[in-house]
């Protein structure tokens, strides 16, 4: 804990003067390349190519403006029942004018990576990450003091994902991610995060130590979850620019990191198995520190 900086029981301090929402701008979001739309059969996926699989996840992706290079569905049975959420999909990609290939299921299965892609799959332009004063740049914008989830080399795609939804449903500006040693944005963890992959900002750094002092010296306190943690998750100490971090499946925060959190807190457990998923861990915390904003507001 920095020196001076209260307890969670303690007088609040205002650090809430990160930015200032009147004089803050927000970049225009990218607009999806106006292509021809054309059908082909004998194509598949190119196995390197990023790809969002997934009927809703690709619906989701077209309606946030993703940049598609194609769209392969699978070729329609005889006799086959009309699906209507085929059908939304395609007819979306005509009117965006995205190429559409149809290939056989067996093509999709080959290249499949959720095995789950209920007959089509996007290749799609690599997912582009921000900058971290875009996403501040964000909460200015809204007038809010900015909360952000920090992610300490999370490996499991499907955690990611998770995470994302969460933050998405919860009204956090960004997520940051270390560039090594640490899970990306691929298109198994855009099918896991259901679309909120769209939605929510990912900045990835080179090194998540120095961005943690960048952080502080911009006014933020740095809240990391560990299990020996000294204060408890629903203590009062949500306030002010905030950075929640969660540490890696099974290993938990670095030492590195551990040592550079300003607290610890800990989810008290009264069970057999006392340890969590880390999606979940991030959720009961997120929605704590909201629950806990939502009241000073």
């Amino acid at each position: 804990m920095r020196p001076g900086m209260p307890g969670p029981k303690g007088p609040r301090q205002n650090r809430n003067d990160l930015r200032n929402p009147k004089t803050m701008g927000r970049k225009n979001l990218p607009i999806p390349s106006d292509m021809p739309r054309n059908r082909g059969e004998g194509e598949t996926p190119a196995p390197t190519a990023d790809r969002i699989e997934g009927r809703n996840p690709v619906l989701e992706a077209m309606r946030a403006g993703r940049t598609f290079n194609k769209l392969f569905v699978a070729q329609r049975q005889e006799n086959a029942r009309p699906d209507p959420t085929m059908a939304r999909v395609i007819n979306m990609a005509k009117d965006l004018h995205i190429p559409i290939v149809e290939v056989p299921k067996a093509s999709l299965d080959d290249m499949s990576q959720t095995h789950n892609h209920q007959g089509v799959i996007a290749q799609v332009a690599s997912h582009e990450y921000v900058e971290i004063d875009e996403i501040l740049d964000r909460a200015a914008e809204k007038g809010e003091a900015p909360l952000l989830l920090i992610l300490d080399e999370l490996k499991d795609a499907y955690n990611l994902g998770s995470i994302l939804r969460i933050a998405d449903a919860a009204g956090v500006h960004g997520v940051i991610i270390p560039q090594h040693r640490s899970i990306g944005l691929d298109s198994m963890v855009a099918k896991a995060s259901a679309g909120a992959i769209e939605y929510v900002p990912v900045a990835r750094v080179t090194n998540l130590s120095r961005t943690i002092l960048e952080l502080k010296d911009k006014g933020f306190w740095i809240a990391g979850t560990d299990a020996e943690g000294t204060n408890e998750y629903y203590d009062d100490v949500w306030f002010g620019p905030m950075a929640i971090v969660i540490g890696s499946e099974g290993e938990g925060m670095s030492k590195n990191i551990k040592e550079k959190c300003d607290y610890l807190l800990s989810i008290p457990m009264a069970g057999s198995v006392n340890s969590l998923n880390a999606a979940v861990a991030a959720g009961i915390v997120v929605f704590e520190a909201v629950k806990q904003r939502r009241k000073d507001t």
